[in-house]
């Protein structure tokens, strides 16, 4: 089957994305087995899983690393990746869906909308990724359909219908009604080969044509001649194939989301597959490429067309133990084939395509090429890296890159014996080329290898695998948290002077600077003021760098510095003796000198904290986050007797947080956190961090 090569109207490209535990590994599996490419379905507690094939995913149970598989269903080419639930790994959702078509979002039945549900939906609708929706588990005890959905209306969209509602309730599920159809699908056990097709249960039928109306009349909605027709002809008016087609461009819209519901582990998943084919986008639905020139700058349009020059995207770097390194790559124009050389238009090199590789997971499938529309993996690249633009040579574009947060969390390494030293060295840059989020810098004064993630979970798998995978015995620190520096006082001027005279040629470099508070987040900006060549040209650029150095260690207690703009407006030169070093040392001299004067305060990550605990506990959870200079902003009822804390904590007051709720709780609490904003460090603190950096 995977010879024939797919029509591009037939191919899907969609992740599957959700909370922590909601059940997408499951629902992958399920449908890796519904489309012939497992004999059985692997469970996530026996560590059998095809897509989480990592060690410590299998022993955790939890999805780390997105894995894509290739699997065909009704003449349709599907593209899945799996993606991780939990926060410390929510990179690994966002450069999914950067490349992705369209998204199918699992919600855990028994507890509806939950945190991470949230911010993977969000993610979705920062790339306009068009979804559907399963509410999975619902045949557990506590699971409820109707429930779930109404949590959808309330945290999510109100504009998520369901196309099939279930028949039966917790344990007595056993199918669905297809609300398009009008048909029942039904099953006697789970693991049944095949849906049995019926009719609706008569006491369902009320609750279907409610059902039925409300989906109709709000998926015609979005397109006017349907909407037309609908006035003319009335819901029984519409064929079958319409009403398909209305919900199709209503869910194409971004803004309409058909829901399911079920087991993930059974043959229910069928109709997932069918909502997948009949829904959700192809390639062409999404439309042109726009990249830019990378000399000229000028926007470049890429159709999604194989006669089109070739271009797409690097999403992800991995390590594979049999192949070496692996790029997972979407090609939005034109084709790309085995042996061929292409232009990483990011970097400027040229590469040399090895083999391409449609990924079963862990397993591989060699294709000689792939077209537009298509996601693939390629063996042999060396220069490319998450993010890369590759394109054909004679036809240069930039694709819109991916950004990726700063870690907020950090530790100390070190090897625990010599020969471990180099292998460190090697293991930790190899994972740093997989994950854009994981950073290595290495202390110029005390010569300490210093790594940052998204959290301690985060660390402690990237430390396992380098353990695991590349032998390295480590010696580890304690977590330490990525503090930031800034101003709090704008057009402050400095001038920064650098001369020696001593015999010969000397040096001189001179600079007037002014800098300003610039918005949060948007990082340094300089701005080139000089006027009548008092700096010459050839200069500019070294003070630039030289402050851009001058950055990397603050003045309160030497953490980067962010969110500033610099203007360099004056300055003098020497025929004989300035030099570009001579003027970045200058550079560098200005920025500090003008940084000490502008009120320079000290950040610190604060991190949305979500925590779900059972209302016995709530009292004590609220009052240990406000012990941690916590600020809560909401509380809500998720079920009967559980509550969801949301609060803002300081990173610095989080850590072994999980330890101390399980101990608080009884271990019937859980939590998460990501990283929401930098704030300014309360006096009292910055002291203490001061005084312990000066040591």
């Amino acid at each position: 089957m995977a010879d024939k090569k797919t029509e591009m109207k037939n191919i899907r490209n969609m992740g599957i994305i959700a909370h922590i535990d909601a059940g997408k590994t499951t629902t992958t599996e399920g449908i890796l087995y519904r489309t012939g490419l497992k004999h059985k379905i692997g469970a996530v507690h026996e560590g059998e899983t095809t897509t989480d094939w990592m060690a410590q995913e299998r022993e955790r149970g939890i999805t780390i690393v997105s894995a894509a598989v290739t699997c065909y269903w009704k003449d349709h080419q599907i593209n899945i990746i799996d993606t991780p639930g939990h926060i410390d790994f929510t990179v690994e959702v966002e450069r999914s869906l950067r490349v992705l078509d369209g998204a199918c979002v699992v919600f855990d039945g028994k507890m509806g909308v939950e945190s991470q549900s949230e911010t993977v939906w969000r993610q979705a609708d920062k790339y306009n990724v068009p979804r559907v929706c399963f509410i999975n588990k619902i045949n557990q005890t506590g699971g409820d359909f109707y429930k779930s959905l109404e949590s959808i209306h309330n945290r999510l969209s109100k504009r998520a219908f369901p196309i099939h509602l279930p028949i039966g309730f917790e344990q007595s599920v056993n199918g669905v009604v297809d609300l398009v159809t009008m048909k029942a699908y039904t099953y006697k056990e789970f693991t049944d080969k095949e849906l049995i097709e019926g009719d609706i249960p008569a006491d369902m039928t009320d609750k279907v044509r409610k059902y039925r109306s409300l989906l109709i009349e709000n998926a015609v909605a979005e397109d006017e001649a349907m909407l037309e027709k609908y006035f003319e002809v009335g819901e029984e008016g519409l064929s079958e194939d319409e009403i398909k087609q209305a919900i199709r461009s209503a869910v194409l819209s971004g803004n309409f989301f058909a829901v399911t519901g079920g087991d993930g582990r059974g043959v229910i998943v069928e109709k997932v597959l069918d909502m997948v084919n009949d829904y959700l986008p192809s390639p062409l639905d999404r439309g042109s490429s726009w990249g830019t020139h990378p000399k000229t700058g000028d926007e470049v349009e890429r159709k999604t067309d194989e006669s089109q020059p070739m271009a797409g995207l690097a999403f992800k770097i991995t390590t594979d133990p049999f192949v070496g390194k692996l790029a997972y790559f979407r090609v939005y124009s034109g084709k790309l084939s085995a042996g061929s050389y292409v232009l990483n238009s990011s970097t400027g090199e040229k590469e040399r395509i090895g083999r391409i590789v449609r990924m079963q997971a862990d397993k591989r499938e060699e294709v000689p090429e792939v077209g537009a529309g298509d996601i693939a993996a390629i063996v042999g690249l060396k220069q490319t890296t998450t993010g890369n633009t590759l394109c054909d040579p004679n036809n240069s574009i930039v694709l819109e890159s991916i950004t990726f947060p700063e870690p907020p969390v950090s530790i100390a390494i070190e090897p625990k014996t010599k020969s471990d030293q180099e292998k460190m060295s090697t293991a930790l840059q190899r994972l740093a080329e997989e994950d854009p989020t994981f950073r290595i810098t290495v202390n110029d004064e005390t010569g300490q290898t210093v790594i940052s993630g998204m959290g301690e979970l985060h660390l402690e798998i990237l430390i396992d695998r380098m353990k695991r995978e590349f032998n390295v015995e480590a010696n580890i620190g304690a977590p330490q948290v990525a503090y930031r520096e800034t101003i709090r006082k704008d057009a402050v001027e400095a001038e920064g002077k650098f001369i020696r005279q001593s015999g010969g040629r000397g040096q001189y470099g001179h600079v007037w600077v002014r800098i300003s508070q610039n918005e949060q987040g948007k990082g340094y900006e300089f701005i080139n003021l000089i006027k009548g060549g008092v700096v010459p040209n050839e200069y500019i650029k070294p003070v630039d760098e030289g402050i851009k150095e001058a950055m990397n260690n603050g003045v309160v207690a030497g953490y980067p510095v962010v969110d500033v703009k610099v203007e360099l407006y004056d300055g003098s030169y020497h025929d004989v003796d300035s030099s570009e070093m001579a003027f970045k040392a200058a550079g560098s001299i200005g920025f500090k000198e003008a940084m000490k004067k502008a009120s320079p305060v000290l950040l610190e990550p604060v991190m949305k904290v979500v925590v779900v605990t059972p209302e016995d506990f709530m009292g004590d959870v609220i009052g240990d986050l406000n012990s941690k200079r916590g600020r809560i902003e909401s509380m809500e009822d998720l079920s009967a007797g559980v509550k969801e804390i949301t609060g803002f904590v300081p990173l610095g007051e989080m850590f072994g947080y999980t330890t101390n709720l399980r101990s608080m709780t009884q271990g019937r609490a859980s939590s998460s956190m990501e990283l929401d904003h930098y704030a300014d460090v309360p006096s009292h603190v910055a002291e203490a961090i001061v005084a312990k950096n000066s040591k």
